[in-house]
């Protein structure tokens, strides 16, 4: 048994047409998983497959794109439907789509963009978990990855509504190795710190504010996305067969020092 073998696994990564996402389909590919792609945009989805099926494809399709805006239940109840009429079943679910659409004093968030947080980084995940874990019950077997961040860890003063629903992904991960590990059925959470990405460009693209981002961190630099990929891999494979309900920190040591 090779550890960190995905052969034969089908997995769903939303939010995978760029970043940590991309980052994760890439490589589960690789080591041998066929992948959903998904985003909102359609031509986003194509190509992300398409360059996945050329690089890990080997002649056969590994990619399969399918736009969803995990803000309809609608679509994620199509995304799985889909999924299933092409490969059959769902292995690996990885939540790894999120916005954060507000930079400032919580006390100036309205209720709708408070709403908007929640129901996307909270409410979709929930939805979407529900959606797959029956036939992972069914199975005995399932692993359910859902990307969070550091900012669940520790309050912001600027990201208030954002660190709260990333604290949520937390305890929604651990409700759902609770309430199904005795079927087999893990979840576990990745917290990332600060990671080279378009989601995060703010705090990285202006040098001052990435020297102050980085400065106590005792690796002094930002992450890149294939850093975490690898996490994400190692909770899908056999490796992390009892590894369930936790959170694994890939912050370059923020959290810490």
């Amino acid at each position: 048994m090779q550890l960190f073998d995905l052969s034969g696994k089908i997995a769903v990564v939303t939010g995978s047409t760029k970043g940590i996402g991309e980052a994760i389909a890439h490589r589960m590919a690789e080591h041998g998983a066929k992948v959903v792609i998904s985003s909102r945009k359609a031509d986003a989805c194509e190509k992300v497959a398409a360059d996945i099926n050329q690089k890990w494809g080997r002649g056969h399709e590994v990619a399969y794109p399918v736009p969803c805006n995990i803000n309809h239940r609608e679509q994620l109840e199509q995304l799985v439907a889909k999924t299933r009429a092409k490969w059959g079943r769902i292995d690996v679910l990885v939540c790894n789509a999120a916005i954060n659409p507000v930079f400032g004093s919580m006390s100036q968030i309205t209720d709708e963009a408070f709403d908007k947080i929640m129901g996307a980084n909270v409410r979709s995940n929930h939805q979407l978990c529900n959606l797959v874990i029956p036939e992972m019950v069914a199975r005995k077997d399932g692993a359910i990855i859902i990307v969070s961040s550091i900012g669940g860890l520790r309050g912001s003063p600027v990201l208030g509504a954002y660190c709260i629903s990333k604290a949520a992904d937390f305890q929604l991960a651990r409700n759902i190795a609770a309430e199904y590990g005795v079927h087999n059925v893990r979840a576990n959470c990745i917290a990332p710190g600060l990671i080279k990405t378009d989601f995060a460009k703010a705090l990285w693209d202006n040098p001052a504010i990435l020297e102050r981002s980085t400065a106590n961190a005792p690796l002094k630099r930002i992450g890149e996305s294939d850093e975490i990929a690898g996490a994400a891999v190692f909770l899908a494979s056999k490796a992390a067969a009892f590894m369930t309900g936790q959170t694994m920190v890939i912050d370059g040591g923020a959290t810490i020092a």
